[in-house]
Parts: C-alpha cells; structure tokens; sequence
C-alpha cells in the first residue's frame, strides 16, 4: 500500500532494481485513501493551488484499500490465505514467518499480532489489551501514566505487551473486517496551506489536524486474536527518528548484529 505522495516513486524503485528479482505480475501496488485536514478552529485547509488539502487516513485504511482496489478478491483467487500486514520502518520484520503462521493455525484464529515486552513504562508504543472481552490496543498516546506504570504482583508491566505493528490475518477475517468502519484518531501535524488572502503559509509549529484510522482498531472486530511474544534483538528495529534513537543509524547497526548472529 502506498499514498498519493509516494507511489509513483515507489514504483518507479522497484522497476529500477527489477523489483529485487521477484516476479513483477505477482506485485500489486494501491493507494491507500485520504482525509481532509483541518485548522485548531475545525475550518478545512486549502492546498497551495487552492484545493482541499488531504492526508493519508492512517495504516487501518488498508482494510478499506484492499477491498476498493480488489485486492482481497486477488488473493481469493490465487489461494491465498494468511496475509501479513507490517511495517516499512522495521527492517527486522518477518514477513514470512512459519511459527508465527502455524500457530495462528493450531490455535483457530483469524487475526494474529507478535509482541515484545516494553523496554520501559515510557516506551512510545501501543499496548495489547482487552476491551469489552475483545482484543485490543491502547496507543501510547491515549494511555494514562497512572495505566502506563502499573505493575503485577511480580513486578511486571500490567501493560508491557507492545504492538510493534506486525500483524497476520486469515482472509476469512479480512473479508469480516473490511465491511466495517473503524474509528478515526487525530493527530496535531504542521501542514503548509494557502490562506485567505492567497498567501502560502509554511508554519514552523503543528497548526493543523489531520485524521487517521489505526490497523489495530480492526482486531475488536473478531472474536480471538494470538500474541506472539518475540525477541526485541531479532525482530524490532524501528525507524522513528532523523538521528540518535530509533533512527536509520540505530536500525541498521541492530539489523547488521542480527544477521552477524544467523550468518
């Protein structure tokens, strides 16, 4: 899945690294949708050329994306059955990962999520939780800091089961998913935009809301769901940051320790 700002050269990489030996016809590209952003005072913005202005309506518009670009359908028809959904800033992802199917098999499941223990009460990532006996995740930006350090009789984080975003799903449980709406969160962005009086205004501090749907507001939408519990060190590199921590520097000298280790 890709955005409007991004998949032209997103194709354009792949076509240039003869899409890394891997057949084209069985690569399929689409865009996910888009939503309108607002000022502090809910008025819509207006692009540099006098359109409304739009951002991508978060990783859960997949789900929505899949089924209008018959993607879901594609699949049905190719046999596919178990599809991973992750994402592009963790080079430690598994994609393909025979454990992590056959037990979402053994265990009857439709939905499946991998976990790691939180590094620290203050971790910035979402955690696994039960909502109204469904699963679920509170992100990091909704969780209280009362909830965030609360620990078991052992010491342990009540919540410390992270979601780091790598997450299975049967196509059966796609097909429930996709006839549903998930909720939409906001997050507070700076965004260039034309004002009223024609000028561009480029903001040096967040001025604008964009709204976005999050994947894992699907999973209350199925029955069961498994946690898979891996090792930080082998599967969770992220990149969140231009330097220091969880940065691209960070991210490949983690992949390159790793690999160092199965090679």
């Amino acid at each position: 899945m890709t955005s409007r700002e991004n998949n032209s050269q997103t194709v354009k990489f792949f076509e240039r690294n003869n899409y890394f030996n891997y057949p084209k016809e069985a690569i399929k590209f689409f865009i996910q949708g888009e939503l309108p952003m607002v000022d502090k005072n809910g008025k819509i913005l207006l692009t540099e050329e006098g359109m409304i202005k739009e951002a991508a309506d978060g990783h859960g518009g997949i789900f929505e994306a899949m089924f209008k670009n018959n993607v879901v359908q594609d699949m049905k028809e190719k046999g596919i059955e178990w599809i991973f959904i992750g994402p592009i800033d963790n080079p430690l992802a598994k994609m393909v990962d025979e454990v992590f199917i056959g037990l979402s098999k053994e265990k009857n499941v439709l939905e499946a999520g991998k976990s790691l223990v939180k590094a620290n009460p203050e971790e910035k990532v979402g955690v696994f939780c039960k909502k109204n006996g469904k699963p679920s995740v509170i992100e990091y930006t909704e969780i209280s800091k009362k909830m965030a350090h609360e620990v078991d009789d052992q010491n342990n984080l009540v919540y410390g089961e992270s979601h780091i975003n790598c997450n299975m799903f049967n196509i059966k449980g796609l097909e429930i998913i996709g006839n549903q709406k998930l909720p939409y969160h906001s997050a507070f962005k700076k965004a260039t935009y034309l004002d009223n009086d024609g000028k561009i205004i480029k903001p040096e501090e967040p001025n604008a809301y964009k709204f976005e749907s999050f994947i894992f507001d699907a999973f209350n939408k199925l029955d069961k769901m498994l946690i898979l519990r891996i090792k930080r060190e082998e599967e969770f590199a992220p990149v969140k940051n231009k330097e220091g921590v969880d940065s691209a520097d960070t991210a490949t000298e983690l992949y390159n320790k790793y690999h160092s280790i199965i090679d």
